[in-house]
């Protein structure tokens, strides 16, 4: 069973310099939603930013232990337009 923190972890190990919240929805550690602000993300789609996110991911969806990963991703320029820091 997996926990907020593990797939937190994962994300910023791939994507270091970035900001992320993890929330089990469901509190059977395997449905999480993610919100994601990172410079990595910048100029790209959002397919590609999602992609950035569940590629350290692989292992465990591959598994089934990570059932869903809802996303939200942004870039710092996208959340700061939205009011958020």
């Amino acid at each position: 069973m997996l926990n907020a923190d593990f797939v937190r972890d994962r994300i910023l190990e791939a994507l270091p310099g970035s900001e992320v919240e993890v929330r089990d929805t469901t509190g059977t550690g395997d449905h999480f939603e993610a919100r994601v602000v990172s410079p990595a993300f910048a100029g790209k789609p959002m397919v590609q930013q999602h992609q950035l996110v569940y590629a350290p991911l692989q292992q465990w969806l591959k598994t089934g232990e990570l059932h869903a990963l809802a996303l939200k991703t942004y870039s710092p320029e996208q959340w700061q337009k939205l009011g958020q820091r």
